[in-house]
């Protein structure tokens, strides 16, 4: 797909041409595990990463290939790989680059199923995550040291729905020499490209607003192709030094006349090959199907959003509402800098009385559904303290955002009298 099409064309086409065997207009899916080889010089070839190509579904589908080059496109990245969820995604594309002994310096607006990643698993696995509030990015000063892999942070605050400065946690990590990895998964490609912001790696959970319609769990990485491995090459043995599985070849030297991308060829040739965490065909499928409406439902979730927080602001049975499309919101002018095109969909709100009155709050809604999830092309609803931050200590939960009386909401594309008229009457 030629770079001068724009992104609502590239969301429709890119990665993909008519396929040549049927001639099919759509995106096949290709339910097959495995691939014939022409010979086996072209087998030989495949498996030494002398050319690439298809070998095994759980390194590589047709299918997925689509689906990767069309998220690359829109992010304006080099290249992506897709996984069976965006927890995978978020484990190998830290994994790849942190090991035993080492740490990562991460913002403490998380979502929980992360928070509990960093700071229960990778503490078992030796890894250890030093946290900062990303209004405080040069705090990243003070954190790092010679064993620092990267540094971690969200687009958007989940639920915390702060918005981090971009360019400043971008420099101050590039300074140190470290790769920053951003999760944009409530912000999409069509409200943010945190590339074009000094992001190197871009991850995705495709199970929310790509694809949008809540059937199919996913993830995806996107490599900008933008740093430079090759500039200290004793820091990253990972992509500059021999691999031993694959006949000592050195990724960098590889891959350099290809482009950039040493460190999304290592994770499908590592640690994808060696965990197994593919997405499955189908799945990669059914998330193209949301690709291709994302550029028009962008607009109208965060259309309907802002509404519904000004609507939440004036109710005088709301005591506070946490949007980054409100004037009184503390990040409010960031948010206008980098979020120019929408402020997304996810809105917090606390409700007089406290966390009972959330918990009745929940339980009296007829339109929204009450569920563990955000981006569904339906509107949610989810008391966080109870559910999704349970795992969180109390000081822990105030740190990525949430308190009792704290109620999340993923607007969703229906009709916004009728969001409205939901919510007021459970608020009343």
């Amino acid at each position: 797909m030629t770079e001068e099409y724009k992104l609502a064309t590239q969301a429709l086409h890119g990665g993909q041409e008519p396929d040549p065997t049927t001639n099919s207009r759509a995106v096949p899916i290709y339910a097959t595990t495995s691939y014939v080889f022409n010979d086996t010089d072209h087998a030989a070839n495949l498996f030494a990463l002398g050319e690439f190509g298809n070998i095994y579904s759980r390194l590589m589908n047709p299918t997925n290939d689509v689906l990767e080059k069309r998220i690359a496109a829109l992010d304006g990245g080099a290249a992506a790989l897709s996984f069976a969820s965006g927890q995978a995604a978020i484990n190998a594309a830290i994994l790849t680059i942190a090991h035993s002994g080492q740490n990562i310096i991460s913002s403490t607006s998380l979502y929980g199923g992360t928070w509990t990643l960093f700071t229960q698993t990778f503490s078992k696995l030796g890894i250890e995550v030093r946290f900062f509030d990303p209004s405080e990015p040069e705090k990243i000063n003070d954190l790092v040291d010679e064993n620092s892999r990267c540094v971690y942070f969200a687009s958007l605050g989940n639920p915390k729905n702060d918005v981090p400065d971009f360019e400043k946690i971008s420099k101050i990590s590039h300074d140190h020499g470290l790769p920053v990895i951003c999760d944009n998964t409530v912000m999409t490609p069509f409200l943010l490209r945190p590339i074009e912001h000094g992001i190197d790696i871009v991850i995705h959970s495709t199970t929310k607003f790509i694809g949008g319609h809540g059937v199919h769990i996913g993830g995806v990485i996107v490599d900008s192709g933008n740093f430079k491995w090759a500039d200290n090459p004793e820091k990253w043995p990972e992509f500059c030094s021999p691999t031993p599985s694959y006949n000592g070849v050195v990724l960098e030297e590889a891959l350099r006349p290809i482009g950039n991308i040493a460190y999304i060829i290592h994770i499908r040739t590592h640690w994808l090959r060696d965990t197994g965490a593919a997405m499955s065909p189908f799945a990669a499928w059914a998330t193209i199907q949301g690709v291709e409406t994302l550029h028009l439902r962008m607009p109208r979730h965060s259309e309907n959003a802002q509404k519904i927080a000004e609507f939440l602001n004036n109710h005088d049975q709301v005591e506070w509402v946490n949007y980054p499309g409100l004037q009184t919101h503390p990040d409010h002018e960031r948010a206008n800098k980098y979020l120019p095109d929408g402020k997304g969909a996810v809105i917090g709100f606390g409700i007089k009385g406290g966390k009972q009155s959330a918990i009745n709050f929940i339980n009296n809604v007829k339109l929204l559904s009450h569920l563990a999830n955000i981006g569904d092309a339906k509107t949610l609803v989810i008391h966080p303290a109870s559910t999704t931050h349970s795992q969180l200590t109390e000081e822990e939960q105030k740190e990525t955002g949430v308190n009792p009386e704290y109620i999340r909401l993923s607007i969703g594309l229906e009709d916004f009298e009728d969001i409205k008229n939901d919510i007021n009457q459970a608020l009343s």
